[in-house]
């Protein structure tokens, strides 16, 4: 893989850690309300799997979604206004941290409701397809999903169907706070595909170039025509699975073994053992990290709040 798309990884990972430590000092500090899911470990699978996208193509995800809006593009100061639920925010400051949406990204959110967006998912594929349009829809959910009915309906009539969808389940292995392998008969989420004759592979979520490499196979395949696709990426959040999570369901020693697989540092050492990452080259990119994230929370905090009457505005279309 050559050194430019590389570092571009690298500076992305590094925004989007940058972005969620901020997100997570604003909403200490009451800047934020509502809930907060940060993607702090996860950055690997974001990054690399959204980078085998084109732009026209669909992305529907989960609540845990700021990642994903900065990989795919958004403007760094309209997901921070959209936090702090100002107007000039990505939703105009009606949907919080859980609901970004840019219709000109093709990013449709952002979903509380879990495995709520699998279906919607299912349903731009089949609009694609009936349209002759050669554009697919990116699914993104994590292994809590997987136990509920959405889950299965989606994947049968994706199957069923042949539609135009690559189903990525961020295997964190915690559902809130509960272990897949504790509720799962099969913890091996890929494995859950062959039920539905799908096609699925297993990618450790920590190594950016095998979940990029992974996903442009799978982007391959579903846009040729032959049908859905299941990538697992296992990955790991290194903080709680909100704000307001205490973390009492794992041990502090998995923790720290998760954390030695940082994928920015993972990819970081990577570079400088191969000679392609120099040490003004790396601060130059943590540099501009901080500047772009600085600058979104002085947007935010300059933006003004959503007038009332906007209470009335985008309730029917």
């Amino acid at each position: 893989m050559d050194k430019a798309r590389l570092l571009e990884f690298l500076r992305q990972m590094l925004l989007i850690r940058r972005f969620e430590e901020k997100s997570a000092e604003m909403y200490a500090r009451g800047k934020i309300g509502g809930f907060l899911h940060l993607y702090i470990g996860q950055e690997a699978t974001g990054v690399g799997v959204i980078a085998a996208l084109r732009p026209e193509d669909h992305i529907v995800t989960t609540y845990r979604e700021h990642g994903h809006a900065l990989a795919r593009g958004l403007e760094p100061g309209a997901i921070m206004a959209e936090l702090f639920g100002k107007a000039t925010g990505v939703s105009h400051g009606k949907g919080g941290s859980m609901h970004l949406f840019d219709a000109s990204k093709n990013f449709w959110g952002g979903y509380a409701i879990v495995a709520g967006g699998m279906p919607i998912a299912v349903g731009l594929a089949l609009a694609a397809q009936y349209r002759g349009e050669a554009r697919i829809v990116l699914n993104i959910f994590g292994d809590g999903a997987v136990n509920e009915g959405e889950f299965h309906e989606a994947l049968n009539l994706a199957s069923v169907w042949k539609l135009p969808v690559l189903f990525l389940c961020e295997n964190n292995l915690y559902a809130m706070g509960t272990a897949i392998a504790r509720v799962s008969a099969v913890p091996e989420v890929y494995r859950r595909a062959a039920a539905y004759d799908i096609p699925a592979q297993r990618v450790d979520g920590q190594d950016v170039e095998a979940v990029y490499e992974a996903a442009q196979a799978a982007v391959e395949q579903v846009r040729s025509g032959r049908g859905p696709y299941l990538l697992e990426a296992v990955t790991y959040r290194f903080r709680g699975h909100s704000m307001a999570d205490a973390v009492l369901y794992r041990t502090r020693e998995e923790e720290e073994q998760w954390k030695a697989r940082d994928p920015i540092e993972l990819l970081r050492r990577r570079l400088e053992k191969d000679g392609q990452l120099t040490g003004p080259e790396l601060a130059a990119l943590q540099a501009e990290a901080e500047q772009v994230v600085a600058a979104a929370v002085a947007f935010a905090e300059a933006s003004p709040p959503p007038p009332p009457e906007a209470l009335y505005e985008d309730v029917y279309a």
